[in-house]
């Protein structure tokens, strides 16, 4: 992943292994230094934002297991000599889910590593029994992913699952997190989970601290007799969930492999008739709408969307300065995605040949290809800028003009940097060029805060602005289609 397939210097790849190490432990020291001395027998209070926490982090991680699961029914090309193997099909099956979960595990304990690493080098080593818990999450995870996507196969069938799968793992992975932020600003006026968590409320409906429910907050504060019970109890699930889908597995691959990746052919007399920009346009949107796995890569970043628009309709009352917050979440979004639309649209056509021979020149492919991002970014960003000029039409504009430029910097850093690649190749874009992917980020953050600078009325704006466009200006003149 660090050097996308080409050679690179042993010590380089080290220096930037330890940066990036050093970068997230303090990250973790800043973030969850201060619990450190938490006791190893809680009160209620602690053991409801610490299961909360847990829970968060939990929907991520069966997110991603869904996702893997789903593309290990329909993504694999080895199902024939799977089925052809001398070894029984169920043994293999078993092995390749258990797989899943030892991958699944492997990355949840990565990501919480340095918050782990903090915590015991601050508050003692019993917090590396966390580790424990964190694998022991990780296996449910993938168990339940497991049930839950053999469950759609066989209530809907395959040519649906793989579109729902992917809705379903984006709504998991965000509903949770949503769901605690749009209850803290119903209830608090804040965005904060942990207010919420920590609120008497909530302290008061939870269930008693000798209740088993707490295991996995316990499991993470240290207990050992915790961690023990919480593997025990996932690796029983585990077990349970290889033994319902892998004798299920090659019926599910098999349906999965029948299914087609495009919609069948039509009527001659539904064909479209207009002129060759606005088909190519049509198609990209159609081709969007298609994709079953970019559904899963975009909808959390709609998803993310929710909180602000329930603060655009809740107001806060007299928070007059709510939307001066509000707007750089909104240019921030458009950023992000208006990049993987355009990489989408401009690098990751498959039929680049079949395009190439269309009756339109190479700037007016390139325009419409451009106008069909565009187009995405005003419909799912309309919306929210109409909301927003309900209450404040001053904000509403700064909005919209920092949606609009963010999405077309955007575009641009892939237009400097674009290359030939298959669209199934959208989770790997990164690797492409490191240049371009921080460039995206980068000047997504510089127009993000520009925007919000410019909301509250103050001429220091120009400053990350400026500092977009030399972002921009850098990207242009290092990008291999500058010419």
């Amino acid at each position: 992943m660090m050097t996308a397939g080409g050679r690179r210097s042993v010590r380089t790849l080290a220096v930037v292994l330890a940066v990036t190490t050093a970068f997230m432990h303090g990250v973790a020291y800043g973030m969850v230094g201060r619990f450190a001395t938490v006791a190893l027998d809680p009160d209620k209070t602690t053991l409801v934002v610490v299961t909360g926490s847990a829970l968060l982090s939990w929907s991520l991680v069966l997110s991603q297991a869904m996702e893997s699961m789903t593309r290990a029914f329909y993504a694999r090309s080895d199902l024939d000599l799977l089925l052809s193997s001398p070894i029984d099909s169920r043994r293999l099956f078993a092995v390749r889910i258990g797989a899943i979960a030892a991958s699944v595990s492997l990355m949840a304990a990565l990501i919480a590593s340095p918050f782990i690493n903090v915590l015991a080098l601050t508050g003692g080593g019993r917090w590396l029994a966390a580790y424990g818990a964190v694998a022991a999450l990780g296996v449910a995870a993938a168990a339940v992913a497991a049930l839950l996507t053999t469950a759609l196969f066989r209530t809907i069938g395959a040519r649906r699952t793989r579109l729902v799968a992917q809705i379903v793992a984006a709504v998991i992975g965000a509903g949770f997190v949503i769901g605690l932020q749009l209850a803290a600003i119903g209830s608090n006026g804040t965005l904060s989970r942990l207010a919420l968590l920590a609120s008497a409320p909530i302290v008061a409906l939870a269930p008693d601290p000798g209740s088993f429910v707490w295991w996995p907050a316990r499991a993470v504060l240290g207990d050992l007799g915790a961690v023990a019970s919480l593997l025990a109890a996932s690796a029983a699930l585990l077990a349970l969930a290889i033994a319902i889908v892998a004798p299920r597995f090659a019926d599910c691959t098999t349906a999965a492999a029948g299914v087609a990746p495009s919609a069948p052919a039509r009527a001659g007399g539904n064909f479209r008739h207009g002129s060759p920009s606005a088909m190519l346009r049509h198609k990209e949107w159609t081709l969007l709408r298609r994709d079953p796995w970019l559904v899963s890569q975009t909808l959390m970043q709609l998803l993310y969307l929710l909180p602000p628009a329930v603060l655009l309709r809740h107001g806060f009352g007299d928070g007059a300065g709510m939307p001066v917050l509000l707007v750089p979440v909104l240019v921030m979004a458009a950023g992000q995605l208006a990049g993987g639309l355009a990489w989408l649209a401009v690098s990751g056509e498959d039929a680049p040949d079949l395009i190439a021979t269309a009756p339109l020149a190479a700037e007016q492919i390139l325009r419409a290809k451009i106008e069909a991002v565009l187009g995405c970014i005003l419909a799912v960003f309309a919306p929210f800028i109409a909301a927003l000029a309900l209450s404040s039409p001053f904000h509403a504009a700064v909005a919209g003009m920092g949606i609009a430029i963010a999405a077309a910097s955007a575009t641009e850093i892939q237009l400097c940097f674009r290359a030939q690649a298959k669209r199934s190749h959208f989770r790997r874009r990164q690797t492409s060029s490191r240049v371009a992917t921080f460039a995206e980020a980068f000047v997504s953050i510089a127009w993000a805060a520009t925007a919000a600078l410019a909301a509250s009325g103050t001429s220091f704006a120009v400053m990350p602005g400026a500092l977009a466009v030399g972002i921009l200006a850098s990207a242009h003149f290092f990008g291999p289609q500058r010419a």
